[in-house]
């Protein structure tokens, strides 16, 4: 059992940034079309969530970035908020200063618990830097925070359940990037870390609904992420106590071998790379999976067109469909499921740097849960750079239904945060400077 009571109740100053500015970063990882990926990366990555989450209580969709100050390289994890009421946002506020790194797989992800407070998991990096947990110091407000946790936290991806309290999937560096859970009824106390896979390195996404927690996952053989491979998918309704496949199968953990019941599909025979985007449920509570199958890790046409695929566990099987195409293997997006149609929201269109990180950001709809996709509209056009790493808030409500920011992946630029609604027929733009004294702002609408 991990107390944090040394770190408990530490008052930290908040001071407010100057505007929603997002963080640009570089792999430094370059080929013949560019990097691996770069660009504005202020929502990266697919295995921070929730980065937003609504907070009925209040009104407020509260949300976390990456952001660092204007012309700078430095990371600072900010959590923002917009008022539904009145339609503004609030300025800013920093919540830990990473600086001199400028390394966004520290982002941080979001909860919320039952009483309002708000709880910022700020990622770090293997056993070098470490993470961070803060609470709110008061519910449904961002203004302070006190930080309770520090301890290695990779990928944090933390969901309170009713009744229960925190589950915390994580990241560990043990051999490999293998995967982790905790528990804590309160924030304050927790569980030891308890493995759920090690077969070389994994990166997951998860998602809660109704007291299940599910997952799912690719591997690293050999642990090289590069040939990141397989689709693995795990669910757990008791807080980790038993954890099954998607029929109800028991899994021994952890999972030490490729081949093992949890996995999906054998994409590694099929010579296919995996790169997760998103998991949420249908309506009966099925999973409903988002990812990425590319042919080569490396920037440009080689990897052939990027398949946005559905994986859907429907009917006692896992059935199959492909959402677009696209031309980078870190065009992430967003998979929403709705009562009478599913989106998708991601920047599945070459935007103005080709071959880079993201693109045009584009809507696309199914009404058959999934079988068949349409696009409805572009969501973005004509940019100045691309957008990218759209993200869905738990709880979506318009029109704060997905943001994501714009960089240009070729070269060092400003990064700057957007939203939009569940039409995609409108766009906002976070202001990148508050006026003087402001302590909120209106966005401003630029579609």
């Amino acid at each position: 059992m991990i107390t944090s009571a040394s770190a408990a109740q530490e008052t930290v100053p908040n001071p407010r940034a100057a505007g929603y500015r997002g963080i640009w970063a570089t792999l430094g990882q370059m080929g013949e079309y560019g990097d691996k990926y770069s660009g504005g990366l202020g929502t990266y990555t697919a295995n921070h969530v929730p980065m937003a989450v609504y907070d009925p209580a209040a009104d407020t969709t509260f949300f976390v970035y990456g952001g660092s100050p204007a012309g700078e390289r430095s990371l600072l994890c900010l959590v923002g908020s917009y008022n539904h009421r009145t339609g503004r946002v609030a300025r800013p506020v920093i919540v830990h200063d990473k600086s001199p790194f400028d390394d966004p797989h520290d982002n941080p992800s979001i909860s919320l618990d039952a009483a309002g407070h708000i709880w910022v998991f700020v990622s770090g990096r293997t056993t070098i830097r470490p993470g961070y947990v803060y609470r709110s110091a008061v519910p449904h407000d961002i203004s302070r925070f006190e930080r309770i946790v520090e301890r290695e936290i990779t990928y944090p991806q933390p969901w309170h359940v009713p009744g229960r309290g925190f589950f915390h999937l994580i990241t560990r560096y043990t051999k490999g990037r293998e995967l982790y859970w905790e528990t804590s009824p309160d924030g304050r106390t927790w569980s030891d870390p308890k493995k759920l896979a090690g077969m070389g390195g994994h990166y997951q996404v998860s998602g809660e609904r109704d007291g299940k927690v599910a997952t799912f996952f690719n591997y690293h053989p050999d642990g090289d992420v590069d040939r990141r491979t397989n689709l693995y998918y795990a669910q757990t309704t008791d807080a980790g106590a038993t954890w099954t496949t998607a029929d109800g199968q028991p899994l021994a953990l952890p999972l030490t071998e490729p081949r093992n019941p949890a996995l999906v599909v054998d994409y590694e025979v099929q010579g296919r790379l995996l790169y997760t985007c998103d998991l949420n449920f249908d309506a009966a509570g099925n999973p409903v999976l988002l990812y990425v199958l590319s042919r080569d890790y490396r920037a440009g046409p080689a990897g052939g067109a990027r398949e946005w695929t559905i994986a859907h566990w429907r009917d006692g099987r896992w059935q199959f469909s492909t959402v677009t195409t696209s031309d980078h293997n870190y065009d992430m997006g967003s998979l929403y499921v709705l009562n009478d149609q599913w989106l998708v929201i991601a920047p599945t269109e070459p935007g103005p740097q080709r071959w880079g990180t993201g693109g045009e950001m584009v809507l696309w709809s199914s009404r058959d849960e999934g079988r068949t996709w349409r696009r409805l509209r572009a969501i973005t056009h004509d940019s100045k750079f691309n957008h990218s790493y759209a993200r869905r808030p738990r709880n979506a409500r318009d029109p704060f239904f997905a943001f994501w920011a714009d960089g240009n992946p070729d070269k060092l630029s400003e990064s700057r945060l957007y939203f939009t609604n569940s039409t995609g027929d409108r766009v906002w733009r976070l202001p990148y400077t508050f006026p003087e004294g402001a302590e909120s702002a209106e966005p401003e609408l630029v579609k």
